[in-house]
């Protein structure tokens, strides 16, 4: 069986300046051409072939792209594919014009593809440029695979950026490519493959690879730290290895606290619990996890990059089973912080493994915490899966929030979380309900919940990953499980500069 852990071989970027020679486009299998709304008679002489491609987009319909437009008089016969973007767009405009370029193109294996952004100033180029070269990267990237057929290697070998009006960083993308292909990769494993054994495995594994620090919170070990809230859920599975992983990275000061901890849902798979789920709700959740493979993909982003951030990772890993021994509606459970929680349904399971979870990050004193959580279901109904929902207690982040969203091309809207809402969540044996028996905003309600959790004065985000999967892909990942949020948090981190303003 193929190792759990991806290969982290980066497909190669190279990047060339000025108009590219007849030369350099003969090392090309394909190339992807990206233009502007109004195209100049200067950008056209440019392009190889420029006239024809002029007639193309002359011809094609207002608004379609013409596909596989033509092929470039070399001994490779480069297949050309353009597409221009539109006069008003966003990050996730290029993102997903990228995806479908590099879906048009269909390279084959081995294939190395150039990518020209023309007729732009030098910023905007770098800017397409870097959000193109991130859709062919994801697509490049093969999910796991176990049909007992050889599997392929990597459909791209290479991608040139060429055409460039300056040089251009390309570490960055790629590092954020990583992290979302790995929280790609570990969402798609079978969940008799991710066990919750081996999930703390590879963990432990890839930590000694990146070298960062782990510790594992076993059961016997949450027990005496009065865990109750994940015990609850863990406890319905049929042995004992459901644990919370704590990792650390420390760029400099091993000792130092952490300026930023991310948390991430680990449910391996969610049947409902006691509370079973019907067949079609059931069926895809061993996605369940991917908050942790989201945590732990930004959390690989940050150390490739070596941000100087010290940065913790908790990862709330369990299955929520059924059995004789799970957990059931009205039993009462008290939390790692003494909070005494009345359970209401048992499919309620991922806010209670997060509860102790964000308690155990709380009491590190982080400067910021980040969860991320397919949570609830409500959220893809307030949003589809096209946004994902954003909480925080800092109220006056919630622009800043909606902008990394668009900058990103990852977007999300806020969503309130204040005490009114605890109301809903009243209850007379204990200090509140896990969830509400009946009513709408659940989402909401789940936040609000978490909250309780959080250490008084610690700013704290939660992401509700609404576009967690979205058929078809999203943005610039061409597969189902889109592993949003890592390009997301390292623009908060990197570009809104979150953490300098807290």
């Amino acid at each position: 069986m193929q190792s759990l852990l991806p290969s982290m071989k980066n497909i190669k970027i190279s990047t060339t300046t000025g108009i590219p020679t007849a030369k350099s486009l003969t090392t090309l299998d394909q190339l992807l051409v990206i233009l502007p709304h109004k195209v100049s008679a200067a950008s056209w002489r440019q392009l190889p072939q420029g006239d024809k491609l002029k007639k193309f987009f002359s011809k094609s319909a207002a608004g379609t792209m013409p596909g596989a437009s033509l092929r470039l008089d070399n001994a490779r016969h480069t297949a050309v594919f353009a597409a221009k973007l539109e006069a008003e767009h966003e990050a996730f405009d290029e993102l997903s014009l990228g995806r479908e370029l590099v879906k048009a193109a269909k390279p084959a294996k081995g294939a190395h593809i150039g990518i020209w952004v023309c007729g732009f100033n030098a910023d905007d180029q770098s800017r397409i440029t870097l959000n193109v070269t991130a859709a062919a990267l994801a697509a490049g990237f093969a999910l796991p695979n176990f049909k007992s057929a050889k599997k392929a290697a990597d459909a791209i070998a290479g991608i040139k950026l060429l055409g460039l009006a300056q040089d251009i960083d390309t570490s960055r993308v790629a590092a954020e490519a990583s992290g979302n292909n790995l929280a790609r990769w570990l969402t798609a494993l079978p969940p008799n493959v991710l066990t919750d054994a081996a999930y703390c495995d590879l963990t432990q594994k890839l930590a000694k690879q990146q070298g960062w620090d782990f510790h594992k919170f076993g059961t016997k070990a949450l027990k005496k730290l009065n865990a109750g809230a994940f015990l609850a859920v863990a406890q319905g599975n049929h042995n004992d290895n459901a644990a919370i992983i704590r990792l650390r990275y420390r760029p400099k000061k091993k000792t130092a606290n952490a300026k930023l901890s991310l948390v991430g849902k680990g449910i391996i798979f969610d049947t409902g619990g006691t509370n079973l789920k019907p067949f079609a709700a059931m069926l895809d959740m061993h996605t369940d996890m991917q908050g942790s493979a989201v945590a732990l993909g930004t959390f690989l982003t940050i150390s490739t990059l070596k941000l100087d951030i010290p940065v913790d990772c908790w990862m709330a890993i369990t299955e929520n089973r059924t059995g004789s021994k799970a957990y059931k509606s009205q039993d009462l459970i008290t939390a790692a912080n003494g909070k005494t929680i009345q359970t209401i349904h048992t499919d309620a399971e991922g806010r209670m493994a997060l509860a102790d979870t964000l308690v155990l990050a709380s009491r590190e004193k982080p400067g910021l915490i980040i969860d991320y959580a397919t949570l609830t279901g409500s959220c893809i109904s307030a949003l589809t899966t096209r946004y994902s929902g954003i909480f925080t207690n800092e109220p006056d982040l919630h622009p800043v929030l909606k902008k990394a969203g668009r900058a990103s091309g990852e977007r999300v809207w806020p969503f309130p979380v204040e005490k009114e809402f605890m109301e809903d969540l009243k209850s007379d044996i204990a200090d509140m309900k896990q969830c509400a028996p009946g009513g709408g905003g659940d989402h909401i309600l789940a936040a609000c919940f978490l909250l309780e959790f959080v250490g008084e004065d610690t700013p704290w985000v939660h992401v509700d990953l609404s576009a967690s999967n979205r058929k078809g892909g999203l943005g610039h990942v061409p597969t189902e499980i889109t592993g949003f949020g890592v390009r997301y948090t390292m623009n908060l981190l990197l570009d809104q500069k979150v953490l300098e303003n807290n």
